[in-house]
């Protein structure tokens, strides 16, 4: 029996009611989830904001951060909210009676304060910044005439000097704040987000009028940056960077760790380095620079390897093969010596690596010829940027790759005549490291959208330069220099095998040919051996007190490489 038709027209307004109500159910999810994640730090922003209801509203920056090695995150550059303090002098009757008041909650400058509360004339003074809510609470409760609180936010660093030159900091450019080098300025567009904006008035009492009526545009919040810098092993890389600096007295000191099988750079820092909550009180523009990608240099003998493993790729030579060392050459009539002078006869490219003798790598050279050293040395990322996501990197220069005199290819053989920032050579060096590919550097981790997605950086492998076999081969010859050359055997771990080379180079003049008396000492390592987590590299410029870098440098090399096996906890591959 058919059911009445009052209760069929009954049951189907009831389930268009339902779906009616699912539909804007939906909606206000929908809605709820974009105010309070999407928009929630827009809302959190206009409420310390309240005040200014009028033009742009400005967003919040994203902060950015370090990690450890367990991959929690730990804060490098924040905004902060507090309050100004500020005065209106034409309203302020008792200026030393206000001063004597206010003292007891905040720092002033008393000659400051009276010189700003005579300015009759001008309605509005900032005599305090970065004031503690709680502090600006008691303030108010004062009921002084003519001094008032007004939020305010501001950048802050909390492990102050700590990565200094990757972060950069947020300053003054022209009447507007933005990034300043480092990531701060390359993220710019990424961490300062969009402004909003309000078109709404007030009435004489301070009500919003005309609510319905283009009420306000929300901001778009800055984005988060993660660094790919772990802290612990970032504050003991400048630890040590520190500690080189006492010692030796070099112009300028700089090291990176870095992953060689990903890029991945676990640490960066050079000296002197600055404050960022203070940049005003560095004395010279130069410290804010990044030089390890900013700068390039001639670092010498740690070519060697480089050129080495491009003879062995090419099955030219072989680390058993012998030539016959006089302790020079003499080419284009010039003479190319080893460090010393000395010649020892015939002898193997082993005793080259473990005694950095310059003839060596120029026998290797002459071997490969101009073309096939020019495209290894290119092929190794010698001469062009590595494309890190930091400002100011500048390229290398191996113009003596082609020049037409024989004697300024041959030296570029041992790291003399061709120049790269430190990054970039570490890049190259890391081909040694990782079985031959030429990984391309990164430092940051992911940029944080809430709502859509976080963009991941992976690692990118530009290109093999050489083969597995001879990797290992190289490394092989690495590995016993420092066993039984290095120091004699004293920097050797028990553990690990560790694969390294020194150099010592003359530092070129400025703006005419020739060298100085100065020097530019470097090391790399990498460990464990043959499946080398870290590559570790260090260089300074103008130490004082000794000529080689395995004195300078060794011993620092030894701690640094002893804490990243130790705190990674890798196993021991001997």
């Amino acid at each position: 029996m058919a059911a009445p038709l009052a209760q069929v027209n009954l049951a189907k307004r009831i389930r268009w009611s339902f779906l009616i109500f699912l539909v804007l159910g939906l909606i206000i999810t929908i809605r709820l989830f974009f105010l309070q994640v999407i928009s929630g730090e827009y809302f959190r922003t206009l409420a310390v904001r309240q005040y200014n209801f009028f033009g742009d509203i400005s967003p919040r920056r994203g902060d950015i951060f370090l990690t450890d090695k367990n991959n929690d995150l730990y804060s490098a550059a924040s905004t902060k909210e507090g309050y100004l303090l500020y005065i209106n002098p034409d309203k302020l009757v008792d200026s030393e009676d206000a001063y004597a008041k206010l003292k007891n909650y905040l720092e002033l400058d008393k000659e400051d304060f009276i010189m700003r509360a005579a300015k009759k004339a001008d309605p509005y003074e900032v005599i305090s910044h970065k004031i503690d809510k709680k502090i600006a609470e008691k303030v108010n409760a004062l009921k002084i005439t003519g001094v008032g609180t007004a939020p305010e936010e501001w950048r802050s660093y909390p492990s102050k000097t700590l990565a200094s030159h990757v972060l950069g900091f947020l300053g003054y450019k022209n009447d507007e704040l933005e990034g300043r080098y480092g990531v701060e300025r390359y993220y710019e567009d990424v961490l300062k987000g969009k402004a909003g904006y309000i078109s709404d008035n007030r009435s004489g009492a301070g009500m919003l009028i005309d609510i319905g009526r283009n009420f306000f545009s929300p901001p778009s919040e800055g984005y988060d940056v993660v660094l790919t810098l772990e802290r612990n092993v970032q504050a003991y890389l400048e630890k040590n960077i520190e500690e080189i600096d006492k010692k030796w007295k070099p112009s300028e000191v700089g090291g990176i760790i870095l992953e060689p099988a990903t890029g991945k750079i676990l640490a960066m820092a050079a000296y002197p380095n600055f404050d960022p909550n203070s940049y005003g009180k560095t004395e010279s523009l130069e410290t804010f620079k990044n030089p390890l990608v900013e700068n390039i240099y001639e670092f010498g003998s740690v070519y060697k390897p480089l050129t080495i493993a491009a003879g062995i790729n090419e099955k030219l030579v072989t680390p058993e093969t012998t030539y016959k060392d006089e302790g020079f050459v003499a080419i284009d009539g010039a003479v190319i010596k080893n460090f010393d002078g000395r010649g020892r006869g015939t002898i193997n490219l082993q005793r080259v690596i473990n005694e950095s003798l310059n003839t060596g790598a120029v026998f290797v050279a002459q071997k490969l010829g101009k073309e096939n050293m020019r495209k290894y040395f290119l092929n190794f990322g010698i001469g062009e940027k590595t494309e890190i996501t930091l400002p100011g990197e500048v390229s290398g220069n191996v113009s003596n790759l082609y020049s037409k005199h024989d004697v300024e290819y041959f030296t570029a053989s041992f790291g003399q005549g061709v120049a790269t920032t430190p990054l970039a050579f570490v890049k190259a060096f890391s081909a040694l490291a990782n079985g031959g590919k030429l990984m391309r550097p990164y430092i940051v981790e992911r940029v944080v959208r809430p709502g859509m997605g976080s963009i991941i950086n992976e690692p990118k492998m530009e290109r093999e330069v050489i083969s597995p076999e001879t990797a290992e081969s190289i490394t092989t010859m690495l590995v016993k220099a420092v066993d039984e050359a290095l120091l004699a055997g004293k920097t050797k771990f028990k553990n690990w095998t560790s694969a390294a080379k020194t150099g010592t180079a003359e530092i070129p003049l400025k703006d005419k040919k020739g060298y100085s008396n100065e020097s530019l000492h470097s090391f790399i390592a990498f460990a464990p051996a043959y499946n080398a987590k870290f590559i570790l590299f260090l260089y300074m410029l103008r130490p004082q007190g000794n000529a080689f870098s395995s004195v300078t440098l060794a011993p620092y090399y030894e701690d640094i490489m002893r804490f990243l096996l130790t705190y990674y906890e890798i196993p021991p591959d001997r």
